[in-house]
């Protein structure tokens, strides 16, 4: 029997898993994907929001703000790429003004240090923001991250400290008994004491598995485009329109491997899996990434993409135990990614004897990142492994040995996605088409099975079909 279960291994449940992982406690996270991440922790604004722009007392807001602070400190045990390069919200008309100033008495109090910049100030920090702008709310706190690395990093640790994490179970059905629950998969029925519901889009499901319906699961997309690294000057801050209802707006922003992002839209739709993109909802997106920068660089796009957000209509976070040992956490759209260690926190709070482990390590082994090291450090690397040495992601830089050490760690890839999503190759211009055929031998190797079975991303998603050339 299992202490506790979690459903869904996106940011939060691998989060929450990690943050249990400290106590004596026999504890299984359950995946329908064939990876950690694989839905919403993986298409996000990769933002680790400040926490000026929730509502003053909701569990967005104090989530928000505890777990931004968190997160040098997570960002370090786990050696996850993180940078606080602060956010900078435009204001281009005198409406838009007002709402920033606004934002500013919000800001107060959740207690989120900001400063409004003029005109002048703003071209002098940002050279490349829209003339057009008259003033701007700049938030220092803000951060980016490594969205793809947190999770696998998070579920990694865990492991090490002795989490089990299965992969391709899908919960089917949850029957309530006296001593617990048994959660019945596609796969298997297991017995636990607690059940904590992570399922993202799904999680309205999973609760009205055991208890009625209290709140809904709406699904709302976001479509982006990635430029290509091309000036790490371009943008220097995250760069935001002022918030609607629909949310923070569309921003440009640099990443940790100093390309950018330009989105997202935001639309609900009635399909939980749609990740699709489309021109009209793409060129809404251009034009009010115009109000930010005035030279919008998509000369240098390599790739679009889409997000589903699991927004709850109760218009905040839903954190609660609805019936004894059974944990809601739903509702988590953004400032999800920011909030992760701070809802793991919470969460914990909520589980009834516990007792520390003494040997639990919340350190992550360091990855070899080549790219970042310097001609000696390179050098003493290969002499430990020439795989260091074989260079396979031309655009981004990454080598064999990273590849193979991505897939022989305790969380590790088993997809070309997977890959990707570890170590980055394929992330570059040519978008996997020097990389992707070397990845999949690479994977078939050291999986111990033929290239055929591997797979892009999802389950069945397989890249050939037979040989050709003799091969």
């Amino acid at each position: 029997m299992f202490d506790i279960t979690i459903i869904g291994a996106g940011v939060v449940g691998s989060m929450i898993a990690r943050t249990l992982s400290k106590y004596k406690l026999n504890i299984l996270v359950l995946e329908k994907e064939n990876d950690v991440g694989n839905g919403a922790s993986s298409a996000n604004s990769a933002i680790i929001h400040s926490g000026y722009d929730p509502e003053p007392g909701s569990l967005k807001a104090r989530l928000n703000v505890r777990g931004n602070y968190l997160f040098d400190k997570v960002a370090e045990e786990l050696d996850v790429e993180f940078m606080r390069i602060g956010s900078i919200t435009l204001a281009n008309n005198q409406e838009e003004v007002e709402i920033l100033e606004s934002l500013v008495e919000r800001a107060a109090l959740n207690g989120v240090c900001v400063k409004v910049l003029n005109h002048d100030e703003l071209k002098t920090i940002e050279p490349s923001i829209t003339d057009k702008v008259i003033k701007g709310l700049l938030a220092p706190t803000c951060g980016i991250i490594n969205p793809f690395e947190l999770v696998v990093a998070a579920m990694e640790n865990a492991i090490d400290n002795g989490v089990k994490l299965h992969l391709c179970e899908e919960v089917t059905s949850i029957v309530k008994q006296e001593s617990g629950f048994i959660v019945n998969t596609n796969k298997n029925s297991y017995e636990t004491k607690y059940v904590i519901n992570c399922a993202g889009v799904y999680s309205d499901k999973i609760n009205e598995m055991v208890n009625k319906k209290s709140f809904t699961i709406k699904p709302r997309r976001g479509e982006y485009f990635v430029l290509d690294h091309f000036d790490n000057n371009y943008v220097r801050h995250v760069l935001f329109n002022v918030p609607s209802s629909k949310g923070k707006g569309v921003l440009v922003s640099p990443t940790t491997h100093y390309n950018y992002l330009v989105g997202p839209s935001s639309e609900y739709i009635d399909d939980k899996e749609d990740v699709s993109t489309d021109k009209e909802t793409l060129d809404n997106v251009k034009q009010k990434a115009y109000s930010l920068v005035d030279n919008l660089r998509l000369d240098k796009q390599i790739r679009i993409f889409s997000g589903i957000r699991a927004v709850s209509d109760t218009g905040d976070f839903v954190i609660e135990e609805v019936i004894p040992y059974f944990i809601n956490v739903a509702g988590i759209q953004s400032p999800g990614l920011a909030s992760s260690p701070a809802i793991a926190e919470m969460v914990e709070e909520m589980i009834k004897g516990k007792e520390l482990k003494e040997d639990y390590n919340p350190y992550r082994k360091p990855l070899p990142r080549l790219n970042k090291k310097t001609i000696e450090e390179k050098i003493a690397l290969c002499k430990t492994n020439p795989l260091y040495g074989n260079i396979i992601c031309r655009c981004e830089k990454i080598s064999e040995g990273e590849i193979v050490d991505a897939i022989r760690r305790n969380c590790g890839a088993t997809t070309v996605k997977g890959v990707k999503k570890r170590v980055r190759p394929g992330f570059g211009k040519c978008q996997g088409g020097f990389c992707e055929a070397s990845v999949m031998k690479i994977l078939a190797r050291e999986l111990g099975c033929d290239i055929k079975q591997i797979v892009y991303g999802k389950e069945n998603a397989y890249i050939l079909k037979e040989g050709t050339k003799g091969e």
